[in-house]
């Protein structure tokens, strides 16, 4: 049986989400998906959104994936989690960073008008903190270093 943990009342903290970098794999179209958001902030971002409550990282991840992409993922590795309290214009959020991989067709759905695939070489303007968070996958995927801790 899984325990409540107490918490004071006067406790906060900021939500958690998860944001994916979705490496298309079936050599249709190779790039990463984004989608074009359909809620203030507007522009194009990474999938992902915030995890609900009894659900871990993985599954909020995978469901987000599917919701905002219809594309069933496969989990490849964290990038990292990001947690600058100024990444997001609605209030401060904590993000882990997924690689995934998937095949098929992205539709926007859910809280995406839009689902595309972009090369490095034809990024839009990004949303959020998504531009850092891409420069370090594709450093991460250059050198193999991991993602910077700050």
């Amino acid at each position: 049986m899984r325990q409540e943990i107490p918490v004071p009342l006067d406790v906060r903290t900021p939500p958690v989400a998860v944001d994916l970098i979705i490496e298309m794999n079936d050599g249709s179209d190779a790039g990463i998906v984004l989608i074009e958001r359909r809620y203030p902030p507007f522009g194009w971002a990474l999938p992902g959104g915030f995890v609900e409550m009894g659900e871990t990282l993985t599954a909020a991840a995978r469901r987000e994936a599917r919701e905002e992409t219809g594309l069933d993922v496969t989990l490849q590795a964290l990038l990292g989690c990001y947690s600058d309290p100024a990444r997001d214009p609605r209030g401060q959020t904590v993000s882990a960073v997924y690689i995934a991989t998937a095949s098929g067709t992205p539709l926007g759905a859910d809280d995406a008008r839009a689902a595309s695939i972009f090369t490095r070489e034809r990024l839009p303007a990004l949303a959020f903190d998504h531009g850092r968070i891409l420069a370090d996958y594709f450093d991460f995927h250059r050198q193999g270093r991991p993602v910077p801790l700050e």
